[in-house]
């Protein structure tokens, strides 16, 4: 059944915390955000996802992380792509409000892609 959605593969650069929240969720989902975290920001392109993990998350945490998963794409519709600097810092900004409903899209398991120390 699930052959026949059409999807889109995103990107999330991420800490230890966070991948420990998406384990607990069985690689299934996001975990909410935090009260100073009102947007969710995945990735369209994998090589910022790996410049945000290795320049920043190794800088804050001592390791960074790059998952992949892949989420409907008629829902994503919903979320204009958003230029976040060069022509290839493309994001898409998910309200927290609307975290459980984007999760609810997410066809298969979040992965992790790379790793940085």
């Amino acid at each position: 059944m699930t052959s026949d959605i059409a999807t889109t593969t995103l990107w999330r650069p991420t800490g230890p915390k966070e991948l420990e929240l998406v384990r607990a969720l069985e690689w299934r989902a996001w975990p909410p955000r935090l009260p100073e975290q009102p947007i969710f920001y995945p990735v369209l392109n994998e090589d910022y996802a790996i410049k945000i993990a290795r320049d920043w998350n190794v800088k804050n945490d001592g390791v960074g992380f790059v998952t992949r998963f892949e989420v409907e794409s008629d829902f994503l519709a919903r979320y204009p792509v958003q230029q976040a600097g060069g022509r290839t810092i493309l994001e898409l900004w998910v309200p927290a409000e609307e975290l459980d409903e984007f999760n609810a899209h997410i066809i298969g398991p979040i992965e992790v892609v790379h790793e940085f120390h």
